[in-house]
C-alpha cells in the first residue's frame, strides 16, 4: 500500500478551506438585521426603543404620515429647474410604502402572538383613511406623474393592501380582559 504525501503549503490551504467551510453554518445562522433604506438613523432608533409590537405600528403609521407631509410639501413648492425632485418624490413614495408594508407585518406578527396591538391598529386605520385618497389623487391628478407612476402604483396597492389586513385585523383582534371589581 502506497501512501500519498501531501507538501506543506497544499496542506496548510486544505486546513484553511476546510476551516472556512466548516465556518461558514455558523457565521450564516445569525444573520445581521438589515437596516431599512428608507429610514433615518433616529426613525430606527425609535423603532428599537418601542419594543413591543403596538408602539412600532404606531410609529410606523406616523412615518407613513410624515412621507406623505413631506409629499404634499414637495408637490406645493414646484420648482421645475430642480434635478433631484424625481429622486426626492420616488424616494418618500417608496419610504412610505415601506412603512405601511412593516407596519402590516407587525399587525400579523401581533395577531399570530395575540399581542395588544389596538393602538397600532386604530392608527393604521386612521392614517389609511387620509393617504390612500391623497395617493389616488396624486395617480389621478399629480404633476409629472409619469416619473413616479410606477413607485406610486406601488404604494397605492400597498396601502390597498394594508386597508384590508387593518380590517381583517381589527376583527380578529380578541376583546382585552374585562377587570373584576374588587369585592
Amino acid at each position: 500500500m502506497r501512501s500519498i504525501t501531501i507538501p506543506g503549503a497544499l496542506r496548510g490551504a486544505m486546513l484553511l478551506l476546510a476551516s472556512i467551510l466548516s465556518a461558514a453554518p455558523a457565521g450564516m445562522a445569525n444573520p445581521v438585521p438589515q437596516k431599512k433604506e428608507y429610514l433615518s438613523e433616529a426613525e430606527t432608533d425609535k423603532i428599537r426603543e418601542a419594543g413591543a409590537t403596538g408602539p412600532r405600528i404606531v410609529l410606523f403609521a406616523t412615518f407613513a404620515s410624515d412621507r406623505i407631509k413631506k409629499l404634499r410639501y414637495e408637490f406645493a413648492h414646484f420648482d421645475p429647474t430642480d434635478r433631484k425632485r424625481t429622486e426626492r418624490l420616488n424616494s418618500l413614495i417608496n419610504g412610505y410604502a415601506g412603512c405601511i408594508d412593516d407596519a402590516v407585518d407587525l399587525i400579523d406578527i401581533g395577531i399570530e402572538k395575540q399581542q395588544d396591538i389596538r393602538g397600532g391598529v386604530k392608527a393604521m386605520q386612521a392614517g389609511i383613511k387620509e393617504f390612500l385618497p391623497y395617493l389616488q389623487g396624486l395617480s389621478a391628478n399629480g404633476l409629472e406623474r409619469e416619473t413616479y407612476k410606477e413607485n406610486l402604483d406601488d404604494a397605492i396597492e400597498a396601502t390597498q393592501d394594508a386597508a384590508m389586513e387593518v380590517d381583517k385585523a381589527a376583527k380578529e383582534m380578541s376583546a382585552p380582559p374585562e377587570r373584576r371589581k374588587p369585592s
